[in-house]
């Protein structure tokens, strides 16, 4: 599971990092509101840690922000004030739960299998017009009728569908679905050759296209019809 923890003081934010990585979390660090936003738009992450009160860009603010862009992952908001007011904001502008700061990591720690175990359940089918992919049976269909893709197509496809609507560019397949490799122009010919292959599969048959190239950027995938 990746956790993104968006923390302004650097020994919270290390202390939650070592802990986490102890439970077998892979946790990365934002030590301000808008490295925060714009990391958590631009990857995936199954939990995102969000501290209410960051220099310039708060909490609440980044929250709205990341949920304006469609970002459904679950939010949990740290906060050192224990003001109803301040719950409220926090729940208001999006976040799945709110615990006070100080609190006991075994707490945090159940807080966060409670919003994995609620987000792993509502995420685990992804749709676009008739194009079904299943997270758990790794089986796609499109308009009823199942595509055989490889492992990695399957991946790919699935990282577009979470963005459906969004500009994904090479780097952003590159880090997220070819993790550990370097970008480089052997990578970026690899990447093509998946995409001209799961475009085939998947809008080969049919009328209307779902992947569309934007030419030196990257790919998007909507359907034609829909306004851009």
């Amino acid at each position: 599971m990746r956790v993104l923890v968006i923390e302004d003081e650097p020994k919270v934010a290390e202390a939650l990092k070592q802990g986490l990585e102890s439970e077998r979390y892979e946790v990365a660090i934002a030590a301000t509101g808008e490295a925060g936003f714009h990391q958590a738009s631009e990857e995936d992450f199954d939990l995102i840690l969000l501290d209410a009160m960051l220099p310039g860009r708060d909490g609440f603010s980044v929250l709205q922000g990341l949920r304006g862009l469609g970002m459904h992952s679950p939010v949990l908001m740290l906060t050192a004030r224990d003001s109803v007011e301040d719950r409220v904001r926090g729940l208001d502008s999006g976040a799945d739960d709110y615990l006070v700061k100080p609190f006991a990591f075994p707490e945090l720690l159940a807080r966060m299998r409670v919003l994995l175990r609620r987000g792993h359940s509502e995420t685990t089918r992804l749709t676009a017009a008739d194009l079904e992919l299943d997270l758990v049976s790794r089986r796609v269909t499109r308009a009823g009728r199942t595509l055989d893709l490889t492992a990695r197509e399957f991946d790919v496809l699935a990282f577009l569908m979470r963005h459906a609507g969004q500009l994904v560019s090479r780097d952003m397949l590159a880090q997220e679905v070819w993790k550990g490799f370097s970008r480089a122009t052997t990578l970026d010919n690899v990447i093509d050759v998946h995409m001209a292959r799961i475009r085939k599969k998947v809008d080969g048959e049919f009328a209307t296209k779902l992947i569309h190239t934007v030419r030196g950027v990257g790919f998007t995938l909507r359907d034609a019809r829909a306004p851009a």
